[in-house]
This record gives C-alpha cells, structure tokens and sequence, in this order.
C-alpha cells in the first residue's frame, strides 16, 4: 500500500487524470497567444494548471504582456476548447482501473475546477462516467473558492455521504494537492511528465500512471 492509511473512497479531478484535456488547453492558448508572437509553455503553465482559470488566465495576461484582459483572454479562448473537447481521449488506463473500482463498490466522485458547460462536452462521449456516483464541477452551488481551497473536495464528501478523511484524491496539480491536504484527504500525485514530481513533495504518493496503481495499493 503506497498510502498512509486504507482509502475507502476515491475522488478523481479530471483533466490530466481522467481525461488528456491538458495538451488541448495548451493548443487553445497558443491559438490565441500566437495571433501576438507569443509562445505558451509549461514554465507559464505550471503555474496555472488546477487553479481557478480566472487567476490563471489574468496570471497568463501579464506573463506574456498580452493587450487585453484576463476575461477576454477566456472569452477567447474559449470557442478553441468547445472544439477540441468533444474529441478528448482519456488518460491511458483510466477507465479499467475506474471499472475495477466500480466492481469493488467503491463510492467515487470526480471534482473539477472546470464549469459544467466544458465538461458536459468532454464527456460526450465517455459513457463509462456512469460509473461515479457523483461529478462535482467548479461553477457548482456551495463552492466559494476554486483549489487550491478545499471547498470542492469537501462537496465531493458531502455528496457521497462519506467522512473526508476517508478519502482519497488522485490529482495532477500542486493547488489540487493543496486543496486536498486542507480538506483533510489523503492524495496520490499523478503529475504530467513535463511538470515532473518536484512540486508535489507534499502529495502522500507519488505515481507516474495507472499502470503504477491498483485497489491495493490504496488499501481498497
């Protein structure tokens, strides 16, 4: 077991854990920035990915100098990702290892800091999301501040009626790890292999993909 103590329940973010929706947010961003000879990489990235897309974006702005503001930045950006998401494949090994969950009834929820709209697209056409009970999304009631707060893991517990202790999250963010951590949750790091493992030293696991994780290893 890679974790401190039995897991009985699991929560997933979702993109770069279940979906590869990250490589689509950076083709997205560059289509925008390059109209400005600009170039939008991981030492810009790193530093948005999992927090509020409103913090990021007006971050993004100033980084890059752009002549506009943050929300024009997402307004941009956005009609990009309504057409990318609908074709978005899921990370490799994610839906066996959900389905081996499922058929050990386990209780899942996944949480995104994503609004409902960009995710209903990604999902379109992954049926096998049935399997969670629950998809918590960050424009959902009750969610006062996006991670690296709490708000959104805690919501996850509420719904699946469970205690936050026992749980655990799989995410690939440093604020979602943070964001787990203070909402009492242990959390297993999967981070993209661009961002490497240096910025989750406080994660409780590190793994590099699913084929590094199983049930036992997180005591299910």
């Amino acid at each position: 077991m890679i974790l401190e103590r039995p897991a009985k329940h699991v929560i997933f973010d979702l993109d770069g854990i279940l979906l590869d929706t990250e490589p689509l947010y950076t083709r997205a961003i560059q289509a925008v920035v390059s109209e400005y000879g600009k170039t939008f990489d991981w030492s810009i990235k790193a530093n948005m990915i999992g927090r509020d897309s409103r913090e990021g974006a007006a971050y993004l702005v100033e980084r890059l100098e752009l002549p506009f503001s943050g929300s024009e930045m997402l307004a941009r950006r956005r009609p990009h990702l309504e057409r990318l998401f609908p074709c978005v494949e899921e990370k490799p090994g994610a839906s066996a290892f959900v389905g081996r969950l499922k058929a050990r009834r386990v209780a899942m929820a996944v949480a995104t800091s994503a609004e409902r709209a960009l995710t209903d697209l990604k999902l379109r056409r992954h049926d096998w999301f049935s399997a969670f009970d629950h998809l918590v999304c960050g424009d959902d009631p009750g969610i006062e501040k996006l991670k690296p707060a709490p708000d959104i893991f805690l919501i996850a517990a509420q719904k699946l009626g469970v205690e936050p202790a026992e749980c655990v999250v799989l995410e690939d963010s440093p604020a979602g790890v943070d964001a787990a951590l203070a909402a009492g949750m242990q959390v297993v790091a999967m981070p993209d292999a661009e961002l490497g493992p240096a910025r989750f030293g406080k994660a409780t696991a590190i793994v590099t993909g699913y084929a590094d994780l199983s049930p036992e290893k997180l005591g299910l």
